[in-house]
């Protein structure tokens, strides 16, 4: 089954979320569009000894190795008893992982502002599975983490974050420079915070959308240098309440805010995802594997701006 048949096509506007809509049991999930390249009946795979529970096992599926995680198990949802379930096939920096899922409702195109972070009553820590929450004709949609899903069952190897290894600042480098960190996912945002203290950074802000974050930058604004105060941003694309692009183009746009360097990192990164970046007027982009030259990047951007 083509995406493009079950209700809208894959590209939206940078301003808008294309939801793919999907049950799990009863309830209702969703995933950015943008991460979704077909959707298929379930087929047989093969079982690999040792793995997680939720990983069903693997398929070819168009010349791609293709990793089957079960979400009923993921969410502890009793799984129906049909035939067959559907696949969710997504590529995430070109590793491609299928989620059993019970059915598929269609496409929803919303407002970034329309998705909600999740309440912190859901336990919104690094272990929650929910990045954001939107509500569409009175139903309750979840908007799930799909990276920290892949990772937590070590679906992909090739899908890992990348290890941070020592790297080459610029002389005289100035580590209590203020950076960013603007990340849905507790789990990724953590991540990238506790990488960028192994190189050295001390002054590290964390952000969970990008309403916030640009709430916070505008504060800034007015000071005697705010190349000092504000050093640099490491932004996520997908986000609720503002994505990354917007954020980006409000920064970029403000004649003050011009020059702070901004490094796009998501697992969106692709050649379309890439020119949206360019457009925003984001410095640099790269993909989750690569969070080392992430780093060494925004650190050379940063050296320039002084």
């Amino acid at each position: 089954m083509n995406i493009d048949n079950i209700g809208v096509e894959n590209e939206v506007d940078s301003s808008e979320l294309g939801l793919l809509e999907f049950l799990v049991g009863n309830e209702y999930f969703g995933i950015n569009i943008a991460k979704v390249s077909e959707i298929i009946i379930h087929c047989d795979v093969t079982h690999v000894p040792s793995a997680p529970k939720a990983v069903e096992g693997v398929f070819m599926h168009r010349d791609k190795l293709v990793t089957v995680i079960d979400l009923h198990e993921v969410l502890e949802i009793e799984k129906p008893e049909r035939e067959r379930t559907l696949l969710v096939v997504c590529d995430f920096d070109q590793v491609s992982i299928a989620f059993d899922v019970t059915n598929v409702n269609g496409i929803q195109r919303l407002k970034w502002e329309q998705v909600e972070k999740p309440p912190s009553v859901s336990g919104n820590t690094e272990n929650s599975l929910a990045t954001g929450v939107a509500k569409i004709n009175d139903k309750i949609i979840m908007i799930l983490d799909f990276e920290k899903i892949v990772c937590d069952m070590n679906a992909g190897k090739e899908f890992e974050i990348g290890e941070v290894h020592e790297i080459e600042t610029p002389d005289k480098f100035d580590y209590s420079r203020k950076v960013l960190v603007i990340e849905d996912s507790v789990f990724l945002n953590r991540v990238v915070c506790d990488a960028l203290k192994k190189v050295g950074f001390t002054n590290v802000s964390q952000f969970y959308n990008g309403k916030e974050a640009w709430t916070y930058i505008t504060g800034l604004k007015g000071g005697n240098n705010l190349a000092r105060t504000l050093g640099g941003i490491i932004c996520d694309i997908e986000m609720p309440q503002m994505d990354g692009h917007t954020l980006v183009r409000l920064i970029k746009g403000d004649k003050e805010l011009a020059k702070t360097p901004v490094v796009m990192f998501s697992s969106l990164i692709h050649d379309n995802m890439r020119q949206k970046g360019e457009t925003a007027g984001a410095d640099a982009q790269f993909s989750r594997a690569q969070l080392s030259e992430c780093i060494k990047t925004l650190a050379d951007l940063m050296s320039n701006n002084e």
